[in-house]
C-alpha cells in the first residue's frame, strides 16, 4: 500500500469510502435506504485493514454506514485507522446534538476528520457560514472530539473558491476524475485548493463506477495498451500524478473491487506520457455516451416526494440519447415496466436541491416522458 505524509502521521492513498456498502438482497437498493449485509461488508473491511488501508470515510446520511463502521472496526486498535464522517446541513439535524450520536454509532470518542457535507452552491455554502455549526464544532476540535476539520464540495469554482477562503481548512473533497478534468471544472477546482495548500480528498474516481465500465471502443484502446489493466486502475492510476491529492477514495462494494484496488496502490505508478495519451483518446470518445453526468449518488432519489428512480431513469436519458431512434424501444419499455415513470414527475423541483451535478432533472423527466409517448404512438 502506498502512504502519503500527512502532519505527522502515514495515510494511505487508497481510502475505503463507506456510502455503496453491499446491501442485502431485497432491501432497497439505495445505499440511503437499504440495509447493510454485515457479512460481506466486514469482509470488505478486514481485507483493507489487512491490506493496509487506514482511511476510512462515511456520513450519517450513507443509511447504516455509521453503525456498521462503529462495530466493523471496533476490534482494530483506535489509532490504527482515521475515521472520516460529516455533517449535512440539509439533513435537518440539529449540529449542536448531533455529534454526540454519531459518536455512540462509531463507538469512538473522537473523529479524526470531520467534514461539511455538499457544498452544493451559494446558498448551502452560506448555510454553513451563517448557521453557527463551523464555529461550533472548531470548538470541539480544541476539545480533542475533532482532530481535523475539512469540508466536501460539489459547488462551481466561485463558491469554492470563496468558501475555501473562509476558515482555515484541514482538508477538502472533491470529485475528481480523468473525465470531469476535461469536461466538467475538476481541473479548476484543484488548482483552487492546491492553491490555498488545502489537502485534497478525492470522492468519485470511477464516477459512480461509469469509468470501470466502459463501452467498445474506448474499452478496446485500453485493452489494446494494458490487457491486465482493469479499468479502474487506469482511472486511478491517473489520479496518482497529481501533486496534492491526499487520499483517493473508493467505494468498494465488492471483494473483487477492494483486490484489484489494492493490487493497483501496491506500487507508486503515475501514468506515463504516453499512457496519459491513450486514456484521453478514449476519454474523448466516452464524452459521447456521458450526456448527463449522474453519478447515481441517490440523493435525489431519497428527497424525491414521487419516489422516482431518478438514477435509473437518468442512465435511459444516456441511453437513449447515443442511440438511434431504431434502438430506442427497448430502453423506453424499460421505462414503461418501472413502478414510477418519468410521465410521474411533477415538476416539484425538490430534486434540484440536492443534486450534487447540478443536473435538469425536471427538464430531462419531461423530454424522456415525450419520448416515451412519442414511441408508444409508432
Amino acid at each position: 500500500m502506498q502512504y502519503k505524509q500527512f502532519d505527522g502521521r502515514q495515510l494511505s492513498m487508497l481510502g475505503m469510502g463507506n456510502m455503496r456498502l453491499p446491501r442485502m438482497p431485497g432491501s432497497p437498493s439505495s445505499f440511503h435506504g437499504g440495509a447493510i449485509d454485515y457479512g460481506k461488508a466486514a469482509e470488505i473491511i478486514d481485507y483493507a485493514m489487512a491490506s493496509g488501508i487506514n482511511y476510512y470515510d462515511t456520513s450519517h446520511i450513507y443509511a447504516g454506514s455509521e453503525e456498521f463502521l462503529g462495530q466493523a472496526l471496533s476490534k482494530y486498535p483506535r489509532e490504527s485507522y482515521v475515521l472520516c464522517t460529516k455533517y449535512n446541513a440539509m439533513g435537518g439535524q440539529d449540529f449542536e446534538k448531533h455529534f454526540e450520536s454519531q459518536l455512540e454509532r462509531l463507538k469512538t470518542e473522537y473523529v479524526d476528520v470531520y467534514m461539511f457535507q455538499a457544498v452544493l452552491n451559494d446558498q448551502s455554502a452560506d448555510n454553513y457560514l451563517n448557521s453557527g455549526c463551523i464555529e461550533y464544532y472548531q470548538q470541539l476540535k480544541k476539545e480533542g472530539k475533532i482532530r481535523y476539520l475539512g469540508f466536501s464540495s460539489h459547488a462551481p469554482a466561485s463558491t469554492l473558491k470563496r468558501f475555501a477562503a473562509a476558515h482555515p481548512w484541514d482538508m477538502a473533497m472533491v470529485q475528481i476524475n480523468y473525465f470531469d478534468w476535461a469536461f466538467a471544472g475538476a481541473d479548476e477546482q484543484y488548482q483552487i485548493l492546491n492553491g490555498l495548500g488545502i489537502p485534497i480528498t478525492v470522492m468519485e474516481p470511477l464516477r459512480g463506477g461509469r469509468l470501470a465500465s466502459l463501452s467498445e471502443a474506448p474499452s478496446k484502446l485500453l485493452k489494446d495498451f494494458h490487457p491486465d489493466w482493469s479499468f479502474a486502475s487506469w482511472a486511478l492510476r491517473w489520479l496518482m500524478g497529481l501533486e496534492g491529492v491526499q487520499v483517493i477514495l473508493s467505494g468498494m462494494s465488492a471483494m473483487e473491487q477492494i483486490i484489484d484496488n489494492v493490487a493497483t496502490f501496491a506500487n507508486f505508478s503515475p501514468l506515463s506520457a504516453e499512457e496519459e495519451a491513450v486514456l484521453a483518446e478514449a476519454r474523448d470518445l466516452l464524452r459521447g455516451e456521458i450526456v448527463v453526468p449522474c453519478t447515481e449518488c441517490d440523493y435525489c432519489l431519497e428527497n424525491c416526494p414521487e419516489q422516482l428512480d431518478i438514477p435509473q431513469m437518468m442512465k435511459a436519458y444516456n441511453d437513449l440519447r447515443i442511440h438511434s431512434w431504431a434502438m430506442s424501444a427497448p430502453i423506453t419499455n424499460k421505462l414503461r415496466e418501472m413502478e414510477k415513470t418519468p410521465a410521474d414527475c411533477t415538476a416539484c423541483a425538490t430534486c434540484l436541491e440536492h443534486c450534487t451535478q447540478a443536473i435538469d432533472i425536471p427538464g430531462i423527466m419531461e423530454e424522456l416522458a415525450g419520448r416515451m409517448e412519442q414511441r408508444r404512438r409508432h
